[in-house]
């Protein structure tokens, strides 16, 4: 086992060496690069400006576009080596592998801030979304799954069904839209608030009062992001449990005497889990980056997701590939714990019989 780990982790580097090659080589052939940026800003251009404006922004970013028309040469070449666009491509790539290797992200382009700071600055506002909606979404979804497979085709199944199958065909975001509207001071009632992770006040409240504020914050965007998962998962665990349910060896346990719940919980869980665990990773990842990004706009939450896009946007690109590390490595490490967790289920599966 812990060769198997070892060799995972080794294989991590040459995974994140490959990514971020190929995401480098992608980004540098996009038009409009930080110094067009930087032009467009002195000559008064908005990303709203039409027609030429951002026709002109498209030339490449190591050289000199139409835009920089009627500017100083002398002020472009300052912006250009200010960016490090004075150099060649493959040298631009290896300082930036090797200061990564160093776990040195550089200093955004327009944020005037260190990569490292500003992720851990947004990374609390990630975590606290993509935490409660998994443990929220576990919480629920295998216990209802698993009564789900118990009561297969009852009342209680059919009306379940039809709950699950419309909350996941509601997108994220317009099942956040509606939250605000009911709960938010939208159209009904004001219980909750409709932006930011604390009160104004938060800091002159109690231990217990900055607590319930946090919590207070946290369910809309939190039950916006829970809504898609929750529906994949119960019905994941429904139809794990109906196939493990109708193996032999189950008819052999209820034979011998054993309990249903002893059946249900020591012989068929253990089993049925499998499945479910091996969707922890993509679900974990869906729910922290893929799906954080619409609820952290519309609730005006200040994570990772929404400064990831808006430096891609603007191609602040210390902050575009410091995230992306960040995206890559995150979800490496946890298909490696979702492999782990399989020998706690199953101890039959022996890792260190792979090769790779």
């Amino acid at each position: 086992m812990l060769h198997y780990i070892s060799r995972r982790l080794l294989l991590i580097i040459p995974t994140l060496l490959c990514i971020l090659v190929v995401n480098f080589l992608i980004v540098q052939a996009a038009p409009g690069g930080p110094v067009e940026q930087a032009i467009a800003r002195l000559q008064g251009f908005s990303g709203a400006t039409a027609g030429g404006g951002s026709r002109d922004m498209g030339a490449s970013s190591s050289g000199v576009s139409r835009s920089s028309r009627g500017l100083d040469p002398a002020l472009i070449e300052e912006i250009t080596k200010h960016y490090g666009f004075d150099k060649p491509m493959h040298e631009r790539l290896w300082l930036m592998l090797k200061n990564y290797a160093q776990l040195d992200f550089g200093t955004s382009f327009f944020r005037g801030a260190k990569v490292t700071d500003l992720i851990l600055q947004k990374l609390p506002v990630s975590i606290s979304l993509g935490l409660w909606a998994t443990l929220i979404t576990y919480l629920i979804s295998i216990p209802l799954g698993i009564r789900k497979a118990i009561h297969n085709g009852s009342a209680f199944d059919v009306w379940t069904s039809t709950a699950i199958i419309i909350g996941y065909a509601m997108p994220a975001f317009l099942f956040a839209i509606l939250l605000i509207v009911v709960f938010a001071g939208g159209s009904y009632v004001s219980w909750f608030p409709v932006q930011g992770m604390v009160s104004e006040n938060f800091d002159s409240l109690s231990f217990f009062g900055k607590i319930g504020d946090y919590l207070w914050h946290m369910v809309l965007p939190v039950s916006a992001l829970v809504i898609g998962g929750f529906a994949t998962l119960t019905i994941l665990t429904k139809n794990s449990f109906l196939n493990e349910i109708s193996r032999q060896y189950v008819v052999t346990a209820r034979a011998k005497g054993l309990t249903e719940s002893r059946v249900l919980y020591g012989h068929v869980m253990r089993n049925a889990m499998l499945l479910v665990v091996a969707g922890i990773p993509q679900a974990l990842i869906e729910v922290f980056f893929a799906g954080s990004l619409l609820i952290e706009t519309i609730f005006n939450l200040d994570g990772i997701g929404r400064m990831s896009y808006e430096a891609a946007v603007s191609r602040d690109y210390p902050v575009v590939f410091g995230t992306l590390f960040l995206f890559t490595l995150f979800g490496l490490l946890i298909k490696l714990i979702g492999d782990l967790c399989y020998t706690l289920l199953d101890p039959r599966i022996d890792f260190s019989a792979r090769t790779a």
